[in-house]
């Protein structure tokens, strides 16, 4: 059996660890929604389907995270290895 209060609360911890990593809020809530869309059982993963899934209504909020956030990569990568 799978303890989903565990995996939840260890998905958070990554979130919390890796948000000071961008420099915006908005950026900063909307990779929680983006690595929660990734991980759940979706049949296709792409901007629309990852948008819905976090209750947006265009992918055009997924698609900024992406393309245009100013965040730390290379600090993210050390945060997730350590």
């Amino acid at each position: 059996m799978v303890d989903l209060a565990g995996w939840v609360a260890s998905l958070d911890a990554v979130v919390e660890l890796i948000a000071g990593r961008f420099r915006r809020a908005e950026p900063r809530r909307r990779v929680g929604t983006y690595l929660r869309g990734l991980l759940a059982g979706l049949e296709r993963k792409n901007g629309w389907t990852l948008a819905e899934h976090g209750g947006a209504v265009s992918p055009d909020g997924m698609q900024r995270l992406l393309r245009a956030a100013d965040w730390d990569v290379d600090g993210v990568r050390d945060d997730l290895r350590g």
